[in-house]
């Protein structure tokens, strides 16, 4: 069973390592600290492994967003994703839950679809020819 928590100090180790699995770098070692200092980063573990993280504020014009969904390389599509996503769901302080997701990031978008999300709007011009579609969720 996928546990999600949120992140504490001791987590932080282990968000880093599943950050640089991912990207290959290390280059948002700053941001992570300040999520996880913030209370707003969330980690996946399983049988006391770290599978993925997530990190969410309330940065969208006052909604809930989350800004990032990482899973580790190897443990992608058994359901971590998902598991993150759906406790921040059940965290969530308001009605509207706001994601997002670059076009070519079909995966992320599958699993947006899959748990409800409805795409709410596109940005232009923040990755070179590579949209940044909005994703929101009316929750109960």
């Amino acid at each position: 069973m996928i546990l999600v928590e949120r992140a504490t100090e001791d987590d932080y180790a282990d968000i880093l390592a599943i950050d640089a699995a991912a990207m290959g770098s290390d280059g948002r070692r700053e941001y992570l600290a300040g999520a996880v200092m913030a209370r707003h980063a969330y980690i996946a573990h399983q049988a006391g492994e770290a599978l993925g993280y997530a990190v969410a504020s309330n940065s969208f014009f006052g909604n809930p967003f989350i800004e990032l969904l990482i899973v580790h390389p190897q443990q992608r599509r058994r359901g971590v994703g998902a598991a993150l996503m759906r406790h921040i769901e059940k965290t969530c302080p308001t009605p509207k839950l706001f994601t997002s997701t670059n076009q070519s990031n079909l995966p992320m978008q599958k699993l947006c679809e899959k748990l409800g999300f409805i795409r709410s709007g596109c940005v232009e011009n923040l990755d070179e020819g590579d949209p940044e579609i909005i994703y929101f969720k009316a929750l109960n």
